[in-house]
């Protein structure tokens, strides 16, 4: 039986997280949970499996979780509250894994306590590694916990290496990595319709089911880039060796290419499933419920390079990584703050894009940032984005 504190259990990643624990209840146990404000949802999770202590991060919604977990026949699952309630649970005694779903730069903490606490940790939670990739990754290499890709570009590759142990201690056999992406729903659009595309043709991917803001990421290939800067952190690798190649079907989910001109590639249906089921399980694979490939239904896989001019937010991604510093984290903080815009109606899907380009380019790089320095400048940038946003 492992153990698991899920970290974000409410959003997409920490729901198909408990998906795959329904499917191996007698070896997978979650005995903790971290949701933020959809009480009716964390409490039904509550009801189904039970777990150990639940952290409600909105203080503000406890008497009405208080009651709906009332309603539970022997609910013995402690509540714990707050910002110090989330920690307490993120490294939750009893677990053996944490799963890091929580999303943005609100995550890094509660990985960093898991991380603290020994726990192996299921990364799903890319902002983290971003904003704060050489902080996380010292600290990786300085603990005992293994820490497992869950986004399935960066499972992909890690299912490719050689020495899969410590992903991020990559063998210089490898030449480069390929990180594919579907293009999302205006990869065949010109640039005016998607400078101008509004939020219902934005949520229509057409291969993934994800949450709004990553879907947002993928439409402007935000989400790639970053992945690159994620990938650089997560591999040890250079980023002139890290490359993204549309792929429309979703069928490779990335690629390691090594010196002697050999490709290795994971193919599969596009599922979150799966690359979750491969983190919770390593180095096992266990037999589940998800369809195998059939290659025979397969007509083709295609692939063409990501265009930046249609598709400017991949570009400054990889202009702030290959920056440094604080700013990636400019870059993170900036891009969570106009996507909100974007949902709530405020802006159109390429003014993204130029508010992205404003912040980098007001703000002040600080190189080899401290936890403190990054966390702050996460915070100018939101507060650049809703200074220029009026």
């Amino acid at each position: 039986m492992k153990n698991i504190v899920i970290c974000g259990s409410t959003g997409s990643i920490g729901r198909q997280a408990l998906d795959v624990c329904s499917w191996f209840p007698l070896r997978l146990r979650p005995v903790a949970l971290v949701g933020g404000s959809n009480i009716q949802l964390l409490a039904a999770q509550v009801r189904q499996f039970k777990p150990q202590a639940v952290a409600l991060a909105d203080e503000s919604k406890y008497a009405d979780f208080k009651a709906l977990l009332a309603e539970i026949p022997n609910c013995r699952t402690e509540i714990l509250l707050g910002e110090a309630g989330v920690l307490q649970a993120a490294a939750w005694p009893a677990a053996d894994m944490q799963v890091a779903a929580i999303s943005g730069l609100a995550g890094l903490m509660p990985t960093l306590q898991g991380m603290a606490a020994g726990l192996d940790i299921a990364f799903a939670n890319k902002e983290v590694l971003v904003a704060a990739g050489e902080l996380v990754m010292q600290q990786v290499a300085e603990s005992n916990s293994c820490f497992l890709p869950v986004d399935s570009e960066h499972s992909a590759i890690w299912q490719c290496l050689n020495s899969p142990e410590k992903p991020w201690t990559i063998n210089r056999e490898v030449s480069s990595l390929l990180l594919t992406c579907s293009g999302g729903p205006f990869r065949n659009a010109d640039a005016a319709e998607i400078a101008n595309a509004g939020v219902t043709e934005t949520l229509r991917h057409p291969t993934w089911q994800m949450g709004a803001k990553i879907t947002v990421d993928s439409a402007t290939l935000l989400n790639k880039g970053l992945e690159v800067i994620e990938a650089h952190w997560l591999f040890n690798m250079p980023y002139e060796q890290i490359e993204a190649v549309i792929h429309p079907e979703s069928i490779i989910h990335s690629m390691v290419q090594y010196s002697d001109g050999a490709v290795m590639a994971q193919l599969s249906y596009p599922d979150m499933r799966l690359p979750i089921q491969y983190a919770l399980t390593y180095p096992e694979r266990w037999a589940n419920q998800l369809k195998p490939l059939n290659f025979a239904e397969l007509s083709s896989l295609t692939f063409q390079k990501p265009d930046e001019e249609r598709f400017p937010c991949f570009r400054l991604a990889r202009e702030a990584g290959l920056a440094g510093g604080t700013m990636p984290a400019v870059l993170s903080g900036a891009n969570e703050a106009l996507v909100g815009a974007f949902l709530a109606g405020r802006i159109r899907l390429g003014q993204i894009a130029d508010g992205l380009a404003a912040a980098l380019a007001a703000h002040d790089n600080i190189i080899k940032p401290d936890l403190a320095a990054i966390l702050q400048a996460d915070k100018w940038a939101r507060d650049f984005v809703a200074n220029w946003l009026t």
